[in-house]
């Protein structure tokens, strides 16, 4: 399925008069994308090849979108002097339509400390020095996956370091399904919910955004549906007879999936009665006897005092066994979902309470909604786009800014922004990703590889390969921890 979006609309409106302000005589520029920091050390590297083939693959410009675009563009700025289509037409007659610019990548999936180089783009045709960072705008949005992605990641590590201390061996097959994505309907667009959804499923197959899956298979070739999901109710369901009713809704909901998994919303009334009357004593027989799982879910007050009220209940109420790490564990019929105020930081606070109180990190599973898919943006690792090499009237030109800042002492200091100069590589030494400018690493492999040239996708990633890359594992864990 190829976009029906005009390519030439899809940059800043600023960048249409770019042809004309770079200094006469500038045939060359190279441009590179980074994290320059945020909240996480390393950001995983994703997305960029949805974006190749949506909307840069093969032929993007024709005379119909110039034309098209000529009209809307005289409007956007009151004159005819910005937009100038015989760039654009240059591109239709010397190349087919198809872009001349060669775009390297570290292979998505990669885990990179930030500052450093995930991507280089350049021109291949002089006249076309322009395109270069014409194309920032929309290649820019890569920063939303990789944010995505790392943020999974970052999770996947704090409920692997909390199984790890509490959990007993045979849970670890669950470690996948331990933070499931509820975001579909908090984002702002479908779009963002494939994007992000398949950043999130690199980390962990729980999840409700079928679109996640969708896009994972559709611009990456996945072998299978990642994003797994079970039956579950929603408040509409369980308030359905009133409060005097939500133990018939309960038995019908037990009745209609008398095994497998299933999930109840549990606190349209009273959370705490539901667990301790109805699951747990009204309901108690039928939920032991099943041969599946109730995942019973809390969805509103404090989450931490919330959980530690609704497990000891269940403690009480179903019984308990003490797992080899001396951690309580429910019987295996029964479980909890915390999907309500979940984000890196509260997921952090959960887990250390449950240690706290004796409570296994295998009887919690977690859904994350817009803390995962929405709560984010291009400053969460601080990505940025920037020119760093060009030629000029032949001469090689090293481009750089490097701005002063006032820090909180009065002083002058160089600003977190100074940015990268010369054509850049991104380097392997044991095991640490290092750029380096590329004339003085000259036999070291360089770890971007040319990923689109000339209109053309020349590296076709595999999702499998790309999760094989990006997820934590518990050896990573134990790695990390020696």
């Amino acid at each position: 399925m190829k976009t029906q979006e005009n390519l030439l609309l899809l940059a800043d409106a600023y960048k249409y008069s770019h042809h004309k302000l770079y200094y006469p005589g500038t045939t060359k520029i190279y441009s590179y994308l980074e994290s320059r920091g945020g909240q996480f050390d390393e950001t995983v590297f994703f997305g960029l090849q949805y974006f190749l083939k949506y909307y840069l693959e093969g032929e993007v410009i024709t005379t119909e979108k110039i034309d098209a675009a000529e009209k809307f563009l005289v409007d956007v700025f009151g004159r005819n002097d910005v937009f100038d289509r015989s760039k654009f037409d240059h591109i239709v007659q010397k190349h087919g339509g198809k872009l001349p610019v060669r775009i390297k990548a570290v292979r998505e999936g990669a885990v990179v400390p930030v500052n450093n180089v995930l991507v280089t783009i350049e021109n291949t045709d002089p006249e076309c020095f322009w395109l270069t960072n014409f194309l920032e705008t929309l290649l820019m949005q890569v920063w939303y996956p990789c944010t995505v992605a790392s943020v999974s990641r970052e999770i996947r590590k704090i409920t692997t370091e909390y199984f790890q201390e509490t959990a007993s061996a045979a849970a670890n097959a669950g470690m996948d399904f331990m933070l499931n994505d509820f975001g579909f309907r908090g984002v702002s667009s479908v779009e963002s919910a494939g994007i992000g959804g398949a950043a999130h499923l690199l980390n962990f197959r729980g999840s409700d955004n079928i679109m996640g899956s969708v896009l994972a298979k559709r611009y990456y070739g996945a072998d299978q549906v990642y994003g797994l999901s079970i039956p579950a109710t929603e408040h509409s369901i369980c308030t359905l007879l009133g409060e005097e009713g939500e133990l018939e809704v309960f038995k019908h909901i037990l009745r209609t999936f008398p095994t497998g998994t299933v999930a109840c919303v549990s606190d349209s009334y009273d959370i705490f009665r539901a667990c301790s009357k109805y699951w747990g004593a009204d309901l108690k027989e039928l939920v032991l006897s099943r041969d599946g799982v109730l995942v019973i879910r809390p969805d509103s007050g404090d989450p931490v005092f919330t959980l530690l009220k609704v497990f000891d209940i269940l403690f009480e109420k179903f019984g308990f066994t003490i797992n080899e790490k001396g951690f309580r564990v429910l019987p295996s019929q029964v479980r909890v979902i915390q999907g309500d105020g979940i984000n890196v930081d509260s997921i952090r606070h959960i887990y250390n309470a449950l240690k706290i109180n004796g409570i296994s990190a295998e009887n919690l599973v977690l859904g994350m909604g817009g803390a995962l898919l929405q709560k984010v943006d291009r400053d969460t690792q601080k990505f940025a786009f920037k020119c760093s090499y060009a030629e000029v009237n032949g001469e090689a030109v090293d481009v750089q800014k490097n701005p002063i800042e006032i820090d909180s002492h009065g002083r002058l200091v160089s600003s977190f922004k100074k940015s990268k100069a010369g054509q850049l590589k991104l380097i392997l030494t044991d095991g640490v990703y290092q750029t380096v400018r590329k004339e003085l690493e000259p036999e070291a492999e360089d770890q971007l590889i040319t990923v689109f040239e000339n209109g053309e996708i020349t590296c076709d990633l595999k999702y499998e390969d790309i999760r094989e890359r990006a997820v934590f594992t518990e050896v990573a864990f134990a790695e990390a921890n020696k």
